[in-house]
């Protein structure tokens, strides 16, 4: 016994073996390394993100519409990252000629550098995924379901068809959702009808644009070849009747039903003489200034041609993707995604 001892008969029966007390240090170095490991090391977090999928214009001017969307669900979900992508390859390589002309972004300093660098959807869902973005909640801008949207389903099936040999937690991808054109989409969480209506009453600002016009509300929708898209436009200038009833509405496509000749044999069907003529897109581009509102006579444009039949037109080149009315439509389908999925955008 040490001196130190001396004098404490019972010191040394209260003393831990050296053996004793090693095998709880380890013990507990071990359990603490395991719980941070667990906690840490192995443990997922999920980071969430936007993809804003637009057909894209290159018509800088008509770029408004789409940054509006954009702004908006910036605003709506400040702490979760919105990213644009471009559908269209022959828009997107315009833009990357333009980026790689030192004199054209000198010219154009409003250019965002997302616009001016975008990419398709895929690579941009790939950089949030590279990022650590493993949810993803993808919002297109179109108007009606079609082609493109129904290709987006796709890419949103094969995302999450992606898998890896060991552990499920190791997917590249938690989960990717798709959100609804502003017309909707087929199924039961959220009728098309509801949908149609919520569109309708954004178009306030038409309806009552024309009133003062005193001329019918005549749209210019894109519609296509493929698809029966057009039923949807046809109910939307039904239920804008319903609501605005001192306005006629009609709606015709730039493709498929229906089209200029049914929308010129309904305008002279109800004795109509005025209209204002609008695009039933989110943006004023190209076919909102050349087919639409073109003055080329080897093309002749919706007005040039409907000026011919005898009406008095009135043109109006701004997209709906500027009406903030009808830009909060999409905001509102993402959140509805997301809800859907169980994801919680900040």
């Amino acid at each position: 016994m040490s001196c130190s001892d001396q004098g404490h008969p019972d010191r040394q029966h209260r003393e831990v073996p050296v053996t004793l007390r090693f095998f709880l240090l380890i013990t507990v170095l071990l359990y603490s390394t395991t719980t941070t490991l667990a906690s840490e090391g192995w443990k997922v977090k999920h980071k969430n993100a936007i993809v804003l999928a637009m057909f894209g214009t290159t018509v800088e001017s008509a770029l408004e519409g789409l940054l509006n969307i954009r702004s908006k669900m910036i605003n709506k979900y400040p702490e979760t990252p919105v990213k644009i992508a471009f559908t269209s390859n022959i828009i997107r390589k315009k833009w990357r000629q333009r980026a790689e002309n030192p004199a054209y972004s000198k010219a154009h300093p409003q250019i965002p550098e997302d616009v001016l660098h975008v990419k398709t959807v895929l690579a941009t869902i790939a950089d949030l995924q590279n990022d650590g973005y493993d949810t993803i909640v993808l919002q297109p801008t179109h108007i009606a379901m079609g082609e493109e949207f129904l290709d987006l389903g796709t890419y949103v099936d094969s995302l999450m068809n992606l898998g890896t040999i060991k552990k499920k937690k190791y997917k590249p991808f938690h989960q990717v959702v798709l959100g609804r054109p502003a017309l909707g989409t087929y199924g039961v969480d959220f009728p098309y009808a509801e949908d149609i209506t919520v569109a309708a009453k954004a178009l306030a600002a038409d309806a009552e644009m024309a009133a003062k016009e005193e001329a019918a509300l005549v749209y210019m929708g894109h519609g296509n070849e493929h698809f029966p898209s057009g039923g949807a436009y046809l109910e939307l200038a039904d239920r804008m009747r319903e609501l605005y009833p001192k306005v006629t509405t009609l709606i015709g496509n730039v493709e498929g039903f229906p089209s200029l000749e049914d929308l010129i044999d309904k305008l002279k069907l109800r004795n109509i003489k005025k209209v204002m003529l609008k695009p039933c897109m989110i943006v004023a581009g190209d076919h909102a200034l050349n087919d639409m509102a073109g003055t080329d006579p080897e093309e002749p444009s919706w007005q040039m041609i409907l000026e011919k039949e005898g009406f008095e037109v009135i043109a109006v080149k701004k997209g709906l993707g500027e009406l903030d009315s009808f830009a909060d439509i999409y905001v509102h389908h993402a959140a509805d995604a997301a809800a859907a999925a169980g994801i919680l955008l900040k």
